[in-house]
C-alpha cells in the first residue's frame, strides 16, 4: 500500500466525484430529454466520464495510478462471475424460444384468457411470462398487448386491466433469475442471486396476494361485457405460433431445471447453462430448426426468419420472439463494467461509506438504516430513471453501513428493488411509464390507481423494516 493511499482526504474531495456524476445525470438524463428535447446521454458514457473524472481527481490528490488501477481491477473481479451470469441469461432466453418453451407458454396463456376473470388473468399471465423471460417491457410489449386487445373487445375497464398487466410484468422482472435488474441488484451489494430473490419474497409475495384478491373482486365490481377473445390479432398470433412450433409438455423441462436449481441452492451459472443445453436438445428433437439455426440462436438470438416454411410472419410474432443470444444483454454488461469502474475509483478513498455515515449519521437503529436505503433508492431512481444506476449507487453507498449494523445485505438488495424497480411505472416522467402508456394505449392517470402490486409493496416494505420481519437480524452473514 502506498503512502498516499493511507492519507486522510477532506470531505469535499470525497464528494466531488459523486457531485460530478450527479451533474451528468441531471443534465444528461433529465434536462436533455425533458427541457432541450434531445436524446438522453447513454448511461454507460455517463459512468465512464465519471470514472475518468474520479481517476483524474485521485491523481491530483497524489494517489498513484497503480493504486487506482488495482482498486478498479479488484472491483471488476468481484463482479465478473455475475457478468458471466448475464451472458448466460441471454443464452437461456434464446434457447427457450427456439425450443418452443416460451412460445408454448404464450400460446396457452392466451388460450386461458376468460372475460369473466379478465383482471386476475391480466395480472397472473404476465407474472408467468415475465418470470420465465425476466423482462417487464418484453412482457408488456407482447402478451400485454394481446391482453389489452382482449380487454378492449369485451369492454373491460382499461385502467384496471393495464394496472394488472404492468404489475404482473414487474413481479417477474423483480423475481426472475433471468432479470437484468434482479441480477444487478445482487451484483451491486455482493449477495447470492437466489438469496436476493428469496429475500424479496417477504415483500413481493404478500403484495402480489393482496393485489390478486383485489383484481379478482374487481371482476364482479366492473364486469366486462359478455364476449369472446376472437380478434384478428389474437387469432393471427395463435395461428403463427402453431405453425412455427410443435408444442409438447416436455418443453417445460428447461424452466423446471432453473426452478429446481433455485430451490436446491445450486450454483446459478451451471444451472442456467444446463437449462440452455437441454433446451437446445429439445429444439433439435421437437422443432424443425437445424443445428445451424441453434448455433445462430446461441450467438445472436432467435429470429423468426429461421422459420423458412412460413410464408407470412405477423409483425407481433417477430416482436415477441426476436431476442436472446450471447449479446442479448450487451448493453447491460457494458454498463455494469463502467459502473464497477467508477465505483472502483471511489473505493480508493472509501468515499461512499464515509459520505453515507456523514449524511445518515442520524440513523441509530436497524430499521432506520433500512428506511434510509428505501428512501435513497426511490430518490435515485426518480432522478436517474434507471434501476441499473440505482442499484450500484445505493448499493455501494449503504452496504458497509448495513454491515456495521449487522443487517444482512439481502435486505439491502431487496430494498433497492422494493423502492427502485417497483416505482418505475409510478413516476410519470420515467422511460418505463412512457413506454407503458405508448404500448398499452392507456393513460398514466388511468392505470396509476390500479398498479396495485407496486402501491401495496410501497407499504409492505417499510412496514417489515419497522417490525423487523424478514430482516434476518439473527442470521449470520455467509
Amino acid at each position: 500500500m502506498t503512502k498516499s493511499s493511507k492519507k486522510n482526504v477532506a470531505f469535499i474531495h470525497l464528494l466531488l466525484p459523486i457531485l460530478f456524476l450527479l451533474i451528468l445525470i441531471i443534465y444528461g438524463l433529465i434536462l436533455q430529454p425533458q427541457v432541450f428535447d434531445q436524446p438522453p446521454f447513454p448511461l454507460e458514457i455517463v459512468f465512464l466520464l465519471a470514472a475518468a473524472f474520479s481517476s483524474g481527481h485521485l491523481l491530483f490528490l497524489g494517489f498513484k495510478w497503480e493504486r487506482i488501477q488495482k482498486a478498479i481491477v479488484k472491483k471488476l473481479a468481484k463482479g465478473f462471475p455475475a457478468i458471466l451470469i448475464l451472458f448466460a441469461i441471454g443464452l437461456v432466453i434464446g434457447t427457450w424460444i427456439v425450443s418452443g418453451t416460451i412460445p408454448m407458454l404464450i400460446y396457452f396463456g392466451i388460450k386461458l384468457i376468460d372475460p369473466t376473470y379478465m383482471y386476475i388473468l391480466a395480472f397472473v399471465i404476465p407474472i408467468i411470462f415475465s418470470t420465465l423471460t425476466g423482462t417487464s417491457w418484453g412482457s408488456v410489449g407482447t402478451i400485454g398487448t394481446v391482453i389489452i386487445g382482449v380487454a378492449t373487445s369485451v369492454d373491460a375497464h382499461m385502467g384496471i386491466t393495464a394496472g394488472a398487466i404492468i404489475g404482473g410484468a414487474y413481479f417477474g422482472d423483480k423475481m426472475s433469475p433471468l432479470s437484468d435488474t434482479t441480477n444487478l441488484a445482487a451484483i451491486a451489494v455482493n449477495v447470492d442471486l437466489y438469496d436476493h430473490i428469496k429475500s424479496m419474497m417477504y415483500t413481493t409475495i404478500p403484495s402480489a396476494i393482496m393485489a390478486s384478491i383485489v383484481f379478482f373482486a374487481m371482476g364482479f365490481v366492473y364486469p366486462p361485457s359478455a364476449g369472446d377473445i376472437s380478434s384478428v390479432e389474437t387469432t393471427a398470433t395463435l395461428t403463427a405460433l402453431e405453425s412455427m412450433f410443435n408444442f409438447n409438455f416436455v418443453l417445460i423441462i428447461p424452466p423446471l431445471i432453473v426452478l429446481y436449481g433455485s430451490l436446491k441452492k445450486m450454483a446459478t451459472l451451471p444451472t442456467l447453462l444446463a437449462s440452455s443445453i437441454i433446451a437446445c436438445v429439445l429444439a433439435l428433437i421437437f422443432q424443425e430448426f437445424d443445428i445451424t439455426n441453434i448455433m445462430a440462436v446461441l450467438k445472436n438470438g432467435f429470429d423468426t426468419s429461421m422459420a423458412t416454411w412460413m410464408n407470412v410472419i405477423p409483425e407481433q410474432i417477430s416482436t415477441l420472439l426476436n431476442r436472446g443470444g450471447l449479446f442479448e444483454l450487451n448493453e447491460v454488461i457494458v454498463f455494469t463494467l463502467m459502473a464497477l469502474t467508477f465505483i472502483g475509483t471511489i473505493d480508493v478513498t472509501e468515499a461512499m461509506p464515509k459520505i453515507v455515515n456523514r449524511v445518515f449519521g442520524f440513523t441509530k437503529t436497524k430499521s432506520a438504516v433500512i428506511l434510509a436505503s428505501l428512501a435513497s433508492s426511490s430518490f435515485t431512481n426518480a432522478i436517474t430513471s434507471n434501476q441499473s444506476a440505482t442499484s450500484f449507487i445505493v448499493g455501494d453507498a449503504f452496504k458497509k453501513r448495513y454491515d456495521k449494523f449487522g443487517i444482512s445485505r439481502r435486505v439491502l438488495s431487496r430494498s433497492i428493488e422494493d423502492y427502485g424497480t417497483m416505482i418505475e411505472s409510478l413516476i410519470p416522467w420515467t422511460s418505463t411509464t412512457l413506454f407503458m402508456v405508448a404500448t398499452l394505449g392507456v393513460s398514466y392517470q388511468e392505470y396509476l390507481p390500479w398498479q396495485l402490486l407496486s402501491l401495496i409493496n410501497l407499504v409492505v416494505a417499510p412496514l417489515l423494516a419497522i417490525l423487523g420481519i424478514g430482516c434476518f437480524y439473527n442470521k449470520k452473514k455467509k
